[in-house]
């Protein structure tokens, strides 16, 4: 059913902090392009600095703002250009007249949903994206949270475990929180040629920045178990970060062999290539490296942490955090089995193909909104 008048969206305000590599990054940017291509005109404000993205989105025809904000080495934004910066940010928003403000990530819906008051925007929605949304804050801190939950309209989490932390932790209302799901473009579900990996052993692979939350130590711990096993395999990390030298050192100790390929963009070959996919994280929001082992059909090990579980439960193998025996075991058991490996493999892709698309994502964001401005008008 078409939208009235009173519900008709032409122009939404995506707000990031910035537009650097990330997945929070790569999913504005699918969305942005998705509502123009709908009829809505898209805006993309920037807190601070560009990117690739930001390319990608000019390319697009997508316009991108800086605002200017920025933060001193102990992490706290100064004044006074922060404050000129927020001047900007609401004079934009005036000048603009977006019927939607959705801030993506903490500072921005912090700073974005008063700013989007002041300059009268009918509609803010706001986003949860990581379990780090949930952690304990400090008191004004938290305090600051609450009162701009209550200026918000909706809220919009991408897994119900990140919504339902949100109702509790945050005490938000269940009517003002949603789950809606990251998404994978078109080409994610491409048949990609395999990309040589010289090796005669199992291949796995991890692709994730090497940052301690990612929990490659326990990915390493685990090749050294099954080498001991007599079950060895070649582990292949795509992915940099200031975890590197550790692994590195940590790998060599262990004798086993680990391949430390830095930053990838297309990893489609290097899916088509592994035996397993394994994320041995210790924190999720929903990962965008487990939906494109999926849309690949590979089979995943994972850490049964954040939204995985949501996206693998019966379509892989989950395993508890930090528990490099388990991650092992899983490992062992999809490359000892490969009828087991190739039926999770296509599980995972129909499941992915299902609900993961971008387009359902996008009309699931542009229903939403109009939902939220319809009511905000008639009341």
């Amino acid at each position: 059913m078409p939208p009235t008048d009173e519900g008709k969206v032409r122009r939404v305000v995506l707000f990031i902090g910035h537009l650097g590599l990330g997945g929070a990054q790569r999913q504005l940017c699918l969305l942005a392009e998705r509502l123009r291509d709908r009829g809505v005109e898209v805006h993309v404000f920037v807190m601070s600095r560009g990117g690739p993205h930001a390319e990608d989105l000019r390319a697009a025809g997508i316009d991108v703002h800086r605002l200017g904000f920025s933060r001193n080495p102990r992490g706290v934004v100064p004044p006074p250009g922060n404050v000129r910066a927020f001047a900007r940010l609401v004079g934009l928003l005036r000048d603009l007249r977006p019927e939607v403000l959705h801030g993506y990530l903490w500072e921005c819906y912090l700073l974005g949903t008063p700013a989007a008051r002041l300059a009268r925007v009918p509609v803010v929605v706001t986003a949860r994206r990581t379990q780090g949304y949930l952690r304990p804050k400090k008191p004004w801190t938290a305090a600051i949270e609450r009162v701009v939950n209550r200026m918000t309209d909706h809220i919009v989490a991408n897994s119900a475990v990140i919504a339902q932390g949100t109702r509790e932790v945050e005490a938000v209302a269940g009517r003002k929180v949603s789950v809606i799901y990251n998404g994978l473009p078109p080409s994610a579900f491409d048949r990609a040629a395999p990309e040589p990996v010289d090796t005669a052993l199992p291949v796995v692979l991890c692709v994730a920045r090497l940052s301690e939350n990612k929990g490659q130590r326990f990915l390493v711990e685990a090749a050294a178990l099954l080498a001991r096993r007599g079950r060895p395999c070649t582990f292949v990390l795509a992915g940099d970060g200031p975890e590197r030298e550790r692994l590195e050192r940590q790998a060599a100790e262990a004798g086993v062999d680990v391949r430390f390929l830095g930053f990838r963009q297309d990893t489609a070959g290097l899916l088509a290539r592994a035996d397993v996919v394994a994320l041995p994280s210790t924190a999720e929001g929903l990962s965008n490296a487990v939906m494109e082992a999926m849309a690949a059909g590979r089979p995943i090990v994972a850490t049964e942490v954040g939204g995985t579980p949501e996206l693998l439960r019966d379509r892989g193998v989950l395993v508890p955090s930090r528990a490099p025996r388990a991650l092992a075991d899983g490992i062992a058991r999809l490359v000892d089995d490969p009828v087991l490996a190739a039926s999770l493999g296509a599980s995972a892709r129909a499941w992915a193909w299902k609900n993961l698309d971008i387009e359902t994502v996008a009309d699931e964001h542009l229903d939403l909104y109009q939902r939220l401005l319809t009511a905000r008008r008639r009341s």
